[in-house]
C-alpha cells in the first residue's frame, strides 16, 4: 500500500488505517489473491465508482472515464514517483 510517500507491505490479518487527506493506493501482488474489507467514514456512496473500476479492468471503459467523477466519489487520481 502507498500511504503518502511510504510503501507498506500488508500481510494476512493486517489492519491499515489511512489518515484523512492522505494520498494512498493499494493492490495485491500480481501472483497472489487478496480479500479486502474497506470501511470508509464518513459515508460517501462509492458503489458505482467500484463498478466503474471493474469495467475499466475488463477493458469496457477507459481510465479517463473516472476523471469527470472524481469530486462525486471524493476519489482523485494522482501520480506518485514511487508507485
Amino acid at each position: 500500500m502507498l500511504a503518502g510517500s511510504e510503501i507498506i507491505t500488508a500481510r494476512s490479518g493486517d489492519f491499515l488505517v489511512v489518515p484523512p487527506c492522505c494520498d494512498h493506493a493499494f493492490r495485491a501482488h500480481p501472483e497472489s489473491t487478496a480479500d479486502t474489507l474497506i470501511v470508509i467514514t464518513p459515508v460517501v456512496e462509492r458503489f458505482d465508482y467500484l463498478r466503474q473500476v471493474a469495467r475499466i479492468r475488463r477493458g469496457e471503459a477507459s481510465r479517463e472515464s473516472l476523471l469527470t467523477e472524481q469530486d462525486r466519489y471524493d476519489t482523485h487520481l494522482v501520480t506518485s514517483p514511487i508507485w
